[in-house]
């Protein structure tokens, strides 16, 4: 099966898609793994996760100008809602995610 382009991967049918920039160096981005394996879990049919490693693909992380890591960025049909860097509490992305469910 050919790879998607990251373009198909946001533009989801139906589902917002939530993009966690990340390497595997990151300390706190090994903090934000088991958060966002818990909330895609809750979500599980109606949000796609995906995690994107910014030292693999340096160049959608540079058209989405991440600066730091992690960063969570939401898509909704296509366009980012929403974004955020550090860590977040479960509990907040969450919240997050439901109002585009």
């Amino acid at each position: 099966m050919p790879k998607k382009s990251f373009s198909e991967l946001i533009n989801s049918p139906g589902m917002p898609v939530l993009v966690d920039f990340y390497a595997d160096w990151c300390g706190p981005c090994k903090t934000m793994a088991p958060i966002l394996e818990q909330v895609a879990s809750q979500h599980q049919g109606k949000l796609k996760v995906i995690k994107i490693d910014v030292d693999k693909n340096p160049a959608v992380a540079q058209q989405f100008r991440v600066q730091g890591i992690p960063t969570l960025i939401l898509f909704h049909k296509g366009q980012p809602v929403w974004r955020q860097s550090g860590v977040v509490p479960a509990q907040q992305l969450s919240q997050t995610v439901q109002t585009y469910l």
